[in-house]
């Protein structure tokens, strides 16, 4: 892969805020848009996107590639996703290291996958596919997880590694998704950190979950709670000054309210990052 970008520090991009967003020229540095809402023909979704792409770097995210399932890759769902980043000129795509179906059925979930050496095969050779008919960085995300396969051989963390090297792609470390899953399946979230590759991470992901006592699940609608930012803390200082951005995905507050929470990563960042880079908000790619 080629050497990391730095973009800043950017928000997803939710039709609740379009108009806002075009009207305040607010302080984000980039936008994460959901590939799935703008698979469309035509209206208003591609006439807001196209007008936030003439102002914001983007990147396009997506939830439909089950790049973990035996299923064929879906390669109508790849070329229009080819004509949207011909559109949106991404700066990267990113989907999920999950698998969301079988059998041509889609069980609407992003499911984990056995941690083995098998299935690291697997789902590298359907990556590099994917990235070589995207003709664009990809990057692979970890989920949040509620089951556990006796059959895994390794750690999360390991099988995320040893799919991103193998398939020669980035990853998308949501850190929140980690934090969920260290409460569910009782482990050191600093060992998750501490085991990925520095240069194979392009993209941080925050957001808020539901914390049901005996287990946590990540939902998107609550503000970021304080592990979740002293494990962001935690990753800067291993990881240095990359692109992260903001999750809200129901409850949708004010823009306003998110640009408070994005300003909160920033100065985090700054106090966290070694370089002293984390926190600036001009390096945003042109």
């Amino acid at each position: 892969m080629p050497s990391r970008p730095y973009l800043g520090f950017g928000l997803g991009l939710r039709p609740d805020h379009y108009q806002a967003i075009l009207d305040s020229d607010p302080p984000v540095d980039w936008f994460e848009l959901l590939s799935e809402n703008y698979l469309v023909p035509g209206g208003k979704p591609l006439h807001f996107l196209d007008r936030i792409c003439e102002r914001f770097p983007v990147v396009m995210h997506g939830v439909s590639l089950s790049v973990g399932s035996t299923d064929p890759l879906d390669r109508d769902y790849l070329a229009d996703l080819r004509t949207l980043a011909d559109r949106a000129r991404p700066h990267w795509i990113s989907d999920h290291l999950c698998w969301t179906g079988i059998d041509q059925r889609n069980l609407h979930d992003l499911l984990p996958l056995p941690y083995t050496d098998e299935a690291v095969l697997h789902v590298a050779g359907r990556i590099r596919e994917v990235q070589a008919r995207l003709e664009r960085p990809f990057l692979i995300e970890n989920v949040s997880s509620y089951v556990s396969y006796q059959h895994s051989l390794m750690s999360e963390w390991d099988f995320l590694s040893a799919v991103a090297e193998e398939a020669d792609c980035g990853i998308l470390l949501d850190i929140n998704n980690i934090y969920v899953s260290s409460v569910n399946h009782e482990y050191d979230p600093g060992e998750y950190l501490a085991g990925v590759p520095v240069e194979r991470v392009w993209q941080f992901h925050l957001a808020g979950h539901s914390d049901h006592g005996d287990y946590i699940i990540d939902t998107h609608d609550h503000p970021i709670v304080d592990p979740v930012w002293n494990l962001y803390a935690d990753a800067v200082r291993r990881f240095g000054a990359v692109s992260t951005m903001i999750e809200r995905d129901d409850a949708i507050p004010p823009l306003e309210e998110l640009l408070a929470e994005l300003d909160q990563a920033r100065r985090i960042a700054a106090e966290a990052d070694p370089t002293g880079d984390a926190g600036k908000s001009d390096m945003a790619a042109p």
